[in-house]
């Protein structure tokens, strides 16, 4: 005769599919339902070049494929606030500078590796449209310096509270414990290029 506890347990069996109940955690996923559009890309190069070793497919694929998305996210934070790629990266240079938010154009170009030709139309660009102020560098009769207005300074605010909501929707489905791990391991397979 079956006691409440003993019915208990057969749910649990029965729900779980083994007699282990929930000490052995979830049951894995069915690999099929985890696959992704690169996992079917390395499958075809398997089978059409076997003579290769796709390995490295399945993480840069998978980088470039986030990447894409990434940039996708970006455009829709900047476009909320009437910014393009270009100038929030200019923009966000002169913010992250701190108070007083200006640098030389030099150094402006050193953060956004762009050409000097480049960096002088836009800089020219983002006055018109009053989001930075050229002003004389008292260091450099020659110079100038580049200074976040205000209101450049409320619209890269802005888009960068719309950025980091898009990035966290990216990261969504990954723990904080993965999303440091994985940070980590991007940093690793970054650092040669950025050095």
């Amino acid at each position: 005769m079956d006691t409440p506890q003993t019915q208990d347990l057969d749910a649990v069996t029965t729900a779980t599919g083994n007699g282990a109940g929930n000490a052995a955690g979830p049951a894995d996923p069915d690999p099929q339902a985890c696959r992704d559009e690169v996992d079917r890309l390395i499958e075809a190069w398997r089978r059409e070049r076997p003579d290769l070793d796709v390995a490295p497919l399945e993480v840069l694929s998978r980088v470039s494929r986030l990447a894409r998305h990434l940039d996708r996210a970006r455009r829709t934070a900047f476009a909320e606030h009437d910014l393009e790629p270009w100038e929030f990266d200019v923009l966000s240079a002169l913010r992250r500078a701190g108070v007083p938010y200006q640098l030389t154009p030099s150094k402006l170009l050193t953060q956004t590796l762009v050409t000097s030709g480049t960096m002088t139309n836009r800089i020219d660009r983002l006055a018109a449209k009053d989001l930075v102020k050229r002003l004389p560098d008292p260091g450099d009769r020659r110079g100038v310096l580049v200074q976040l207005s205000d209101t450049g300074r409320q619209r890269v605010d802005g888009a960068f509270e719309g950025l980091l909501a898009q990035e966290r929707e990216l990261l969504g489905s990954i723990s904080m414990a993965d999303r440091e791990a994985l940070a980590g391991l991007l940093r690793t397979l970054v650092l040669p290029f950025d050095n």
